[in-house]
C-alpha cells in the first residue's frame, strides 16, 4: 500500500541534501580562497648580491618554474659593514643611514600619527623583498616583525599583501613568480631607481632586462614625475569579494624615491580616537610630495600598516595596537 506522505518527504529530504551540499561547497570555496595556504614556490632566503640582467628558469622541487635575474656576488657591496651604530631611531654603517622620525598633527578626533623612515644606501643590493614563511603563494600569513626577523632584516614595512589576489606581476628579489597583468604597478631597479608602470605595457621579462629587481601591483601611484596625484577619490584595487574603495581616512603604507638610492618609507597610523585618524590618499600623496618624493606608491594599508625597526615594531598597527599578518615585506639588511 502506498504512502500518500512518502513523496513529500522524500522531496523534503533531497531539499536539504541539496540545500546542505550546495552551502558547505560555497564555504568551502571561501576557505580555499581566502584562508586555506596555497604554496606555489618554496624561496631561499635572499642575500645581498649585485644583481646582473642574465634571466634563467629556477625550478622548485614541486614542479613550479619561476624565472629569474641570475646574481653575481660583488664583494664589495655584500661585505657587511663592521662599523654600525644605532639607537631606537637610527642607523648608519658603510653601507646604509636609516632615520625615522614620529609626526603628529592636529588634534582630538583629527590627530595623525605617522612615521617617516629616510633611507641612503650605498646600494640598491641592500634593499630586499621576503615572502611570509619564505613561500609563495595564497594566504599565507605572517606578522611583517616575523617576516623581518626571519630575514634578518634591521628595517622593514609591510608589502603589497599579493597573496589576497591572483592577478599583477610579482617580480621579487630578481625573481618572477606571478605575470598575470592587471593594474598601475611599481617596480625598483638595480641602479637605486624606482617608477610606476602599466602592467600591461610591458612584459615581465622586459621588466627583468631592464633590471627591475622588485615590483609591487597595488596603488595607486602617489606622485609620478614630480606631480602629486590628485583624482584619488574612490579607488578600489581590485574586484575581489568585500573589495571597497581605499579613500577615506584609513591607516597607510607607501614608499617613495627622492633621488638614486635615496628613499622615503612611510607607515601611518589609523583608526584609533585620538591618537591617529589616519590619512585620506590625497593627503598621503601630499605627504610623499612635501617629503620631495619624485616618484611615490601606495602599498596595502589598513590592519597590515608596519613598521619594524632593530627588532621592535615601531608604529601601533590595527585598531588595538597588534599586528595582522601579511603576505610579504620590503626590508633592509646588510
Amino acid at each position: 500500500m502506498n504512502n500518500p506522505n512518502r513523496k513529500p518527504k522524500r522531496k523534503l529530504a533531497i531539499g536539504l541534501t541539496v540545500s546542505v551540499l550546495t552551502v558547505g561547497g560555497i564555504l568551502y570555496g571561501l576557505a580555499d580562497r581566502y584562508l586555506i595556504e596555497h604554496v606555489e614556490v618554496v624561496v631561499a632566503q635572499p642575500t645581498v648580491t649585485a644583481a646582473s640582467t642574465t634571466v634563467a628558469a629556477n625550478t622548485d622541487a614541486t614542479g613550479s618554474t619561476a624565472q629569474t635575474a641570475a646574481t653575481t656576488t660583488s664583494k664589495a657591496d655584500a661585505e657587511q659593514s663592521t662599523a654600525a651604530t644605532a639607537d631606537d631611531w637610527n642607523y648608519t654603517s658603510d653601507n646604509m643611514s636609516i632615520a625615522i622620525q614620529k609626526v603628529e598633527t592636529g588634534s582630538g578626533e583629527d590627530k595623525i600619527t605617522y612615521y617617516v623612515a629616510e633611507v641612503q644606501l650605498k646600494s640598491a643590493a641592500n634593499l630586499l623583498t621576503a615572502f611570509a614563511d619564505n613561500a609563495f603563494g595564497r594566504n599565507i600569513i605572517a606578522n611583517t616583525s616575523d617576516i623581518a626577523s626571519a630575514n634578518n632584516a634591521i628595517f622593514a614595512i609591510n608589502g603589497d599583501y599579493y597573496g589576497f589576489r591572483d592577478n599583477g606581476v610579482i617580480i621579487r628579489n630578481g625573481t618572477l613568480y606571478r605575470d598575470e597583468p592587471a593594474r598601475i604597478g611599481l617596480a625598483m631597479y638595480s641602479d637605486g631607481t624606482m617608477a610606476s608602470y602599466n602592467e600591461e605595457d610591458i612584459s615581465a621579462e622586459e621588466l627583468l632586462a631592464e633590471g627591475v629587481t622588485n615590483t609591487f601591483s597595488f596603488g595607486p601611484v602617489l606622485v609620478q614625475d614630480g606631480a602629486v596625484a590628485t583624482n584619488l577619490d574612490d579607488v578600489k584595487i581590485d574586484n575581489n569579494f568585500g573589495n571597497r574603495s581605499i579613500d577615506g581616512a584609513n591607516p597607510r603604507t607607501g614608499v617613495g624615491i627622492i633621488s638614486p638610492n635615496h628613499y622615503a618609507f612611510v607607515v601611518v597610523d589609523g583608526r584609533q580616537a585620538n591618537y591617529s585618524r589616519g590619512m585620506t590618499l590625497n593627503e598621503f600623496a601630499q605627504l610623499f610630495e612635501d617629503l620631495g618624493a619624485t616618484e611615490a606608491y601606495n602599498l596595502d594599508g589598513g590592519g597590515s600598516s608596519t613598521m619594524y625597526f632593530n627588532g621592535r615594531v615601531v608604529n601601533s598597527p590595527g585598531r588595538q595596537g597588534e599586528e595582522r599578518g601579511v603576505s610579504d615585506i620590503i626590508y633592509l639588511a646588510e
